[in-house]
């Protein structure tokens, strides 16, 4: 099950009908959460949570729906298509890829495209750089 807290502060009601994302927030929200929690003091596309927690709740995923917005523009696909990426790319995260490592990035990357391949005909491209 994936559950949805949008808490942008222009809640888009599309984006909280697309089922796509544990938690939805702005830039700022994000920046500041990066920032505290991995020490980066920049926004980033979705960060992932590992929550010790009862079966079967892995995580959180965090989204910044304005980042994705950008980044669906610059690649030419919808929104809901890159809110599925992140998401993806988020889970991949909890339960254990890392694409800090460029091999482990292209085993990743590679499974997001077969994930994706089977929610759409034409998979975006997957670009994580916020």
């Amino acid at each position: 099950m994936i559950a949805i807290d949008n808490r942008q502060r222009r809640p888009d009601p599309a984006i909280a009908d697309q089922g796509q994302a544990h938690l939805v927030v702005g830039d700022r929200r994000i920046r500041a959460l990066n920032a505290r929690y991995r020490g980066v003091r920049r926004r980033t596309d979705v960060l992932a949570f590992p929550l010790d927690g009862p079966a079967p709740v892995l995580g959180e995923v965090v989204i910044s729906v304005e980042t994705a917005e950008r980044q669906a523009r610059r690649l030419g696909h919808s929104l809901a298509a890159e809110l599925d990426l992140l998401l993806i790319h988020g889970l991949l995260h909890l339960v254990g890829y890392d694409d800090r490592d460029p091999g482990e990035a292209r085993l990743m990357h590679a499974r997001e495209l077969e994930i994706l391949s089977r929610l759409h005909a034409r998979p975006p491209r997957t670009l994580h750089v916020a």
